[in-house]
């Protein structure tokens, strides 16, 4: 049975899709107009690891996730950096593409654009106006009127009286609430712009989701997610628009997944602790950072560190070493041997929540058995590996065969040097050159040249590569 925190309610809740056997999600994806950086990561992998365990339980999914390719932001970067907005946008969607397949994210069924939404947004603004949640200002800006609308803040937990105690900004003389909200703004020269009722224009950003979500996925949805940071206002905004102009209840289930943080601070530009994803990357394997991320609940912090991600590679490094030698490539029955109890305890952890910290934990307990048993059942190694393979794939791990693993190096071996530095402070190897480096140190061996066998394993060594000599011979691995 599966359980899942509503931040609507504040509570796990039981789930139940509005009809059996099918889910649909809609989560906020990305603004383009720069890399994907280490929150947007999160919010790929997350909802990347709902979208898998949800297929596993068996049911139908309909994932949504959103690209915002207008935008006050896209505008002042394409003006900054001299190019179309077009480019702009192509140029960054196409980088997040490359970053989420890095990452093992599957790609959304459906992946709407704002720029191809306009009518769909001009139809929901129009039925605000009738239904007289929206007006227009002396501006010629669309606004909607919060007060209109029963009960705003309570996703947030705000209330309107204390926001609107608090409202620092001046009232525009367009708006007649300082809590009110543009959804259509009027177009300003050298801006891009579409027909409208009201005139030539572009929409707000919150009318975006509301519209792309309600086309895509129905009036009244299963789980809309996204960052904890759009919990307010823009869901918040989200819940008033849609809602007000269809009559019906949006969305049944909210997830929000928790921020990150740069060595306990918030992760700012500002701060300079600022990463993207291809910064990361440059420096750990993609496997690793998706480790990292799953291997604390979605809704807790997550804190990026060197530290803590060279742990996360010591731990994947661990269930691959398990793995190793043994064949785990074949289906396993749920019923098979040992394996029935743990992926019980794996799905008992993952229905509570998605409580991926306690289904990992899962994983070392196999791996630990694995080991053990591997010099005296075979048999029962190999198929504790299947499953311990399986489990790790529904949350994108361990699907990298293990000597490929062992092999691979991050494209960039970190000791302690800058990203962007690295292939300074030395070049990496290619496979050939370390087979043939092992060669000649078993040569050297055989000869009892002991000294030239101790200088080739230290070479390697400086090169990030570990030996490890067994009675089958001798095996690498990058660190």
């Amino acid at each position: 049975m599966l359980k899942i925190h509503n931040s609507l309610t504040g509570r796990k809740e039981v789930f139940t899709p509005i009809e059996p056997g099918k889910v649909r999600l809609y989560v906020c994806g990305m603004t383009v107009y720069d890399y994907c950086h280490l929150g947007h990561a999160r919010v790929m992998v997350v909802f990347d690891m709902v979208v898998r365990y949800l297929r596993h339980l068996g049911f139908k999914v309909t994932y949504v996730r959103n690209i915002t390719d207008i935008d006050d932001k896209i505008i002042k970067r394409a003006n900054e950096n001299g190019e179309s907005i077009s480019a702009l946008t192509a140029r960054f969607i196409d980088a997040m593409h490359e970053d989420e397949r890095a990452l093992g994210v599957l790609p959304p069924d459906i992946e709407p654009r704002a720029t191809q939404s306009i009518e769909d947004m001009l139809a929901m603004i129009q039925a605000l106006i009738d239904r007289g949640y929206a007006y227009v200002g002396d501006n010629g800006d669309v606004f909607y009127a919060v007060s209109k609308f029963e009960g705003y803040g309570r996703l947030s937990g705000k209330n309107i009286e204390d926001l609107r105690a608090g409202e620092r900004v001046e009232v525009e003389d367009a708006k007649h609430d300082p809590l009110d909200f543009v959804l259509w703004k009027m177009a300003k020269p050298g801006e891009p712009a579409w027909d409208s009722p009201w005139g030539r224009g572009r929409p707000g950003w919150h009318i975006e989701c509301s519209a792309m979500s309600t086309r895509c996925l129905g009036h009244h949805f299963d789980i809309h997610g996204g960052g904890m940071d759009l919990q307010f206002p823009h869901h918040e905004n989200e819940i008033a628009q849609s809602e007000g102009a269809t009559g019906e209840k949006f969305v049944n289930l909210w997830m929000h997944n928790g921020f990150v943080r740069v060595n306990e601070e918030k992760m700012s530009k500002s701060l300079g602790n600022f990463f993207t994803v291809r910064e990361v990357l440059a420096r750990y394997r993609p496997e690793v950072v998706r480790f990292f991320i799953l291997n604390s609940h979605y809704r807790s912090p997550l804190n990026y560190s060197d530290e803590n991600l060279d742990e996360a590679n010591a731990a994947l490094t661990r269930l691959y070493t398990a793995l190793r030698g043994l064949r785990c490539d074949l289906p396993v029955s749920e019923g098979e041997g040992r394996s029935k109890d743990f992926i019980a305890r794996f799905e008992e952890a993952m229905n509570d929540d998605f409580n991926t910290p306690e289904a990992i934990a899962v994983l070392f307990d196999l791996a630990r058995e694995i080991n053990r048993g591997r010099n005296s059942n075979v048999e029962e190694a190999e198929t504790l590996a299947r499953t311990l393979k399986q489990l790790g794939g529904l949350l994108g791990l361990l699907q990298t065969d293990p000597e490929e693993f062992f092999k691979s190096g991050v494209g960039a071996v970190r000791l302690g040097v800058t990203v962007g530095a690295q292939l300074d402070a030395m070049l990496i190897w290619s496979d050939e050159r370390i087979e043939q480096k092992i060669q000649e140190r078993l040569d050297a061996r055989k000869n009892k040249d002991w000294a030239t066998a101790d200088r080739i394993r230290n070479e390697l060594k400086e090169q990030g590569i570990v030996l490890e000599d067994t009675a089958g011979g001798t095996t690498w691995r990058r660190i």
